[in-house]
């Protein structure tokens, strides 16, 4: 099985980081593509460039093993739209299972995104979300699809996509807009993202 996870990583921290790696223990991920945003459509554009975040993504996942850099928005013209980086992505992959890595907030703003009823056509929806965090009383809408098409992880491998699955994950309280304050304030943020990319940062006078 392959992951997915796409991000604007400006920069890429342990509150991407430490998910991202329980998500793929917890399923069994071959593979896990980190995908960094080109042209973000609802958000104001990175701070730090494509060449920047793609170094500091690089140094960050560095040694671990299945974890896997994907430019693909990053070369790809228009808008960032994450349904047109699964219809490329199932293209190459043929019947592998595709799997959507999202936090919870992101999975619950999924109505509002292009095309948003053909992702779970392409890939299986994962929520990432912190222990004890439910849908209950949230959007109808979503709550129709988890129910029609929940699966369990290990059911996952056994379809190439279609269903929503749920993994319970520590939740750093870490963002990197909080980072990039913090920077621009001269404030080590030494412990909250990889010494490697915390040297970046330094050395290519980011976010000041």
């Amino acid at each position: 099985m392959i992951g997915v996870y796409g991000g604007m990583f400006d920069p890429v921290h342990f509150g991407h980081l430490r998910p991202a790696l329980e998500v793929q223990q917890a399923l069994g991920l071959e593979e896990l593509r980190f995908v960094p945003v080109g042209q973000p459509p609802h958000r104001h554009p990175p701070r730090a460039d494509a060449e920047l975040r793609v170094a500091m993504l690089q140094a960050a996942i560095a040694g671990q093993p299945g974890f896997v850099l994907d430019e693909r928005e990053l070369t790809r013209p228009g808008p960032s739209y994450m349904v047109d980086t699964l219809g490329s992505l199932r293209a190459e992959a043929g019947d592998v299972p595709l799997c959507l890595i999202l936090g919870s907030d992101a999975f619950l703003g999924l109505p509002g995104w292009h095309r948003w009823t053909r992702l779970i056509e392409l890939a299986h929806l994962v929520v990432a979300h912190r222990p004890g965090w439910s849908l209950e009383d949230r959007n109808d809408t979503l709550r129709e699809l988890v129910a029609q098409h929940r699966l369990a992880p290990d059911a996952l491998a056994q379809r190439p996509a279609g269903g929503v699955c749920f993994v319970a994950v520590t939740q750093l309280d870490i963002s990197s807009t909080r980072i990039r304050e913090q920077v621009r304030a001269g404030q080590d943020v030494r412990y909250l993202l990889p010494d490697p990319v915390r040297a970046l940062i330094q050395q290519n006078h980011l976010y000041r």
